[in-house]
């Protein structure tokens, strides 16, 4: 079995949490005010009030679709929108261990794209940043640059695995053995997507990588498209994701984040909490709320940062939830 990264970069204290302190999970949705807490599958609401202010033991950060090369509207600057997005990250009061990139850095796949990518990223305050792609990262050379520039470290396409604070994290590729999509054009100018897909080799890979954990373990899975069903007539998910859980049914806590869909959603399937991260760049409609997936071109300008942010997970210990907090630009 291919073991799982114990990643010496992150901070020691990260290394050895007590996973029986891992109880629950929450999402507070921003703008709405409204923290929506699942436990044994139910899900509650109340106002949202002081979750914001607890501390935790760990808090990490994940952002998506940043989609630097993109020029059109609604946002005819997202590096501009990703500089702010690093800013807010970086003035939150817990400095997060790491940050969690679930795809579409770039629009095109050009290597400038990246360039200008990895230079905005190199001013977070974090130790790490783990990446997944999204198809618009892959479909010029099946992920080949992305992979050399930000794969190291990584399996077969680039999934992987890692260990922190007593949670399970696997980051998925689900895009790069996707059978069917839209063609460089259509990605360009917004369009129809195909399912994504992980591939038999990635799931033999995911089915070893968790066999030798307990059942009590939490585990974090990120990627790119959904691994639950959004709205297929858009590609807003994963053909052979039901496989895929299935590895994952018997853990008590799994939480997956994924980005692709440039808006919050959240599911709760009895032990699966599934949450859909906003982009940086701009928000497509909801499902089915338009003749196809793409960039909403007639948002005014005035609102575009209330549609864009990122997403922050705590951990606290004892009683507390995990929780997942959703902050816009605006």
């Amino acid at each position: 079995m291919q073991a799982p990264i114990k990643d010496e970069s992150l901070p020691a204290s990260g290394r050895n949490y007590d996973r029986r302190e891992f109880l629950k999970c929450a999402a507070a949705w921003a703008g709405t005010g409204i923290v929506l807490t699942a436990a044994g599958g139910v899900l509650t609401s109340c106002e949202l009030g002081d979750s914001r202010k607890n501390t935790g033991t760990l808090s990490f950060v994940q952002i998506s679709d940043t989609h630097i090369g993109f020029a059109k509207d609604p946002n005819p600057d997202p590096i501009a929108t990703l500089e702010a997005t690093v800013a807010k990250i970086n003035a939150l009061p817990q400095r997060p261990p790491f940050v969690i990139h679930t795809g579409d850095l770039t629009h095109l796949s050009k290597a400038e794209e990246f360039d200008s990518l990895e230079q905005i990223l190199k001013s977070l305050k974090t130790e790490k940043i783990f990446y997944v792609p999204g198809e618009h990262d892959v479909f010029v050379d099946q992920g080949k640059r992305f992979l050399e520039r930000f794969g190291k470290g990584t399996q077969g396409a680039g999934w992987q695995s890692f260990d922190y604070n007593g949670t399970h994290f696997v980051g998925l590729n689900n895009v790069v053995a996707a059978s069917s999509g839209p063609t460089p054009g259509s990605f360009a100018n917004g369009g129809s997507e195909g399912l994504g897909s992980l591939g038999r080799d990635q799931l033999d890979w995911l089915q070893k990588d968790v066999a030798g954990l307990s059942a009590s373990t939490p585990i974090v899975v990120f990627t790119h498209v959904p691994l639950w069903s959004v709205y297929p007539q858009w590609g807003w998910g994963t053909e052979d994701s039901e496989q895929a859980l299935g590895y994952l049914k018997r853990f008590g806590s799994v939480t997956v984040l994924n980005g692709h869909i440039h808006q919050v959603l959240q599911k709760t399937e009895g032990n699966v909490t599934f949450h859909t991260a906003r982009s940086t760049a701009y928000p497509q409609p909801a499902p089915g709320g338009a003749p196809s997936p793409g960039p909403i071109k007639d948002l005014p300008a005035d609102r575009l940062k209330e549609t864009i942010g990122l997403t922050e997970i705590k951990y606290v210990e004892t009683n507390s939830p995990l929780a997942i907090i959703d902050t816009a630009l605006a």
